[in-house]
């Protein structure tokens, strides 16, 4: 797997690259650098996503998982930016427990690119499974300006 880090205002995010799509995006974990055009495409983006300049992610991605993670992350990766749905909204959308969903979201393996932090449980902020748990998801949130929906 190729590997590339990027400084951001959420810490230190690595992205993972195999076979030309976005495989992982882990914290804090420095590894040496590889190159390659889609790496450099993905850390362009989430250093606009930092700023401020861009608000979605068009990059190539495969999620490493069962037929429902997948799916939990394509629903969480259609929730726009600034907007959050509950884990009972999405389990109702594809007919399962909000429980299962909650896990498939904390198994998401690209976090931030499919925002996984924009899915709140029916009485408001929960876990999330990045680096800095609850606090990087209301620093993500902030950043989108959806942070009002906490109070």
């Amino acid at each position: 797997m190729k590997k590339r880090s990027v400084h951001t205002q959420f810490g230190l995010l690595t992205l993972g690259e195999e076979d030309g799509a976005i495989v992982s995006l882990e914290w804090g974990r420095r590894v040496h650098e590889d190159a390659s055009d889609l790496l450099d495409e993905g850390v362009r983006q989430l250093a606009a996503y930092d700023t401020g300049e861009r608000e979605d992610f068009d990059l190539p991605l495969r999620v490493n998982g069962s037929v429902f993670q997948q799916d939990v992350c394509d629903v969480m990766s259609a929730i726009p930016f600034g907007f959050t749905r509950t884990y009972g909204e999405i389990a109702k959308d594809l007919c399962v427990p909000a429980q299962a969903v909650g896990q498939a979201c904390g198994g998401n393996p690209i976090p931030v690119i499919i925002p996984c932090h924009r899915v709140m449980g029916a009485k408001g902020l929960t876990g999330f499974s990045g680096r800095g748990g609850v606090e990087m998801k209301v620093a993500l949130l902030r950043h989108e300006k959806a942070a009002g929906l906490l109070i």
